[in-house]
Formats: C-alpha cells, structure tokens, sequence
C-alpha cells in the first residue's frame, strides 16, 4: 500500500534515526498533496531543526508560528491564517506540531503575570481570564491534540483537507503520531455513508408504508381548517388501503390515522353596559 505525504514524513524520520543513510522522502512522489501547511510554536531551536525533520522543500512548506502553537477556537485569528492558507496558497494538508521541553508550557499565569509587570504590562489592562486568552496549557501533547480538533471542525477548513497532530523531540528529531488526519476522514466518510444509507432505508420504508405521493393531494381554495379535514380523510384513506392490503399475521404496524383538527370557534367581543345606557 503506498504511504501518503504525512506518512512518508514519519517513515523517513525513523528511518533516519535508525541510522538508515538512504532515508529521505521523495516530494516529487506527493506533488498532490503538497504544498503542506505547518503550524508550530516560535521556538528557535525549531528554525534550523525542522525543515530537516519534515524534508520537504522550502517553496512546498508554508510554515506558520506562534507562542506554543496554540488555537483557542474555531475562528481565531490563527485559523484565519490557515484557511488563506489553503485557499490563497494553496495548501493541501495540515499539521500541527508540538515540541517537548515547550517553555509556554511550563509557565504559569502567576509567572506570566510577573513577566509582564516588568515588562510595563498590568494586571487591569489584560483580559480577565488570562488561561483562556493565552491558550496556558500544562500538556503538549493534549494541546496539540485540541488544536488539531479546532481545525478539524473550523468552518473556515474544508472537509476534505487531512488535518495531523504530530509532536517533535526537541532532542533528538523525532516525530510521533498523535492525530491522525487520514484515519479521521475515513472515519468520517464511513460515519456519513451509514447516515446517508440509513436515511435512503427510512425513507424508502416510508414510501411503502403508504405510497405516498404529494400529487394526489388537492388542496381547493378554502379555508386552512377545511383543507386540514380533508388531508386528514385523503391519509385515512390510504391507511384504510394499506391495511386491507397486509397478510394476515404481517408484522407491519398498523397506520395510525391522525385525529382531526376542530375547527378554531370565533371569538366574539364581550359587551359592556353602564347604567342609563341602552
């Protein structure tokens, strides 16, 4: 089975680490999934450390950075980078990828806190809730794997764009799996081609039950109440047929006719009289 571009990526890297002189990927191989879009934390020892890990050519790889390669929703700024991304640059695929020994993640918002008073930055012109404006997280791996979800369900993302959380370490170069992007889409695709047949078999069922067919019913000019009636008599008609035509001892439910709808009674204005009137 040939490997695709994000699995061709880990394969080398292992190989690679394995002492294996002749791995690398070959991206003339994946043309149609590249150019391939990154997001990972602004950390420095990642500019030379990456490109390398990835193998893929600089003008195939666009590379987006931020504070711990954090997403905080659906629609944040950073996910309006990735949609233009994809439809300005054309990106095929997605992944986000953490690092070990990430500093955000090791500073609490006490610390945070502090670091900005020396900066000049105080407490009243922050946001009230500082964990949820800067994204702190104590785990790199469940942040990657959140930011990954954030892009998997963005509106802003196409359906079909694999969307990967991969993490690095940060010492040795090695990428591990942590969402897999082509496993969720064939998941997806399953779960959509059982909602979609399931629906086909109920629809099919109700069809017949009753043969229904919208262009037997006449609706004349009248009032809503009167053309209420006659569509409920019109089904218990066809309910009628349908149970006439059951075998004896058939498991099929019998139809249940709908009750008719009374008719609203009008609503007459209550008279008032004050003495000496007529």
């Amino acid at each position: 089975m040939t490997m695709r571009l994000v699995e061709a990526i880990i394969d080398a890297n292992h190989r690679a680490l394995a002492g294996d002189a002749n791995a690398g990927l070959h991206p003339a191989d994946y043309a149609d999934e590249l150019p391939i879009i990154a997001l990972t934390c602004i950390d420095p020892r990642l500019n030379a450390l990456l490109p390398q890990v990835l193998g893929v050519p600089a003008e195939q790889f666009i590379w987006l950075r931020n504070a711990g390669n954090i997403i905080t929703s659906p629609l944040s700024s950073t996910m309006r980078s990735l949609a233009l991304a994809c439809a300005v640059k054309g990106g095929k695929e997605i992944v986000i990828i953490g690092h070990t020994d990430c500093q955000v993640a090791k500073t609490t918002t006490m610390q945070l806190l502090d670091r900005l008073q020396e900066l000049g930055v105080e407490r009243h012109s922050l946001p009230t809730n500082l964990n949820e404006y800067f994204g702190i997280f104590a785990s790199e791996q469940a942040n990657v794997i959140k930011a990954a979800g954030f892009v998997r369900h963005s509106p802003l993302i196409g359906p079909g764009t694999p969307v990967h959380g991969l993490m690095l370490n940060i010492e040795t170069g090695k990428l591990e799996w942590l969402v897999n992007g082509y496993q969720q889409l064939e998941t997806m695709g399953a779960r959509w081609n059982e909602a979609i047949q399931a629906a086909g078999q109920t629809a099919d069922a109700l069809k017949s039950m009753i043969g229904f067919n919208i262009g037997e019913m006449k609706f004349p000019e009248g009032k809503i109440g009167e053309a209420a009636v006659m569509a409920e008599d019109w089904l218990a008609q066809k309910a009628g047929q349908l149970t006439t035509k059951l075998p004896i001892g058939s498991s099929e439910p019998t139809p249940v006719v709908p009750p008719k709808i009374p008719l609203p009674r009008p609503v007459r204005p209550k008279l008032s009289f004050k003495k000496g009137q007529n």
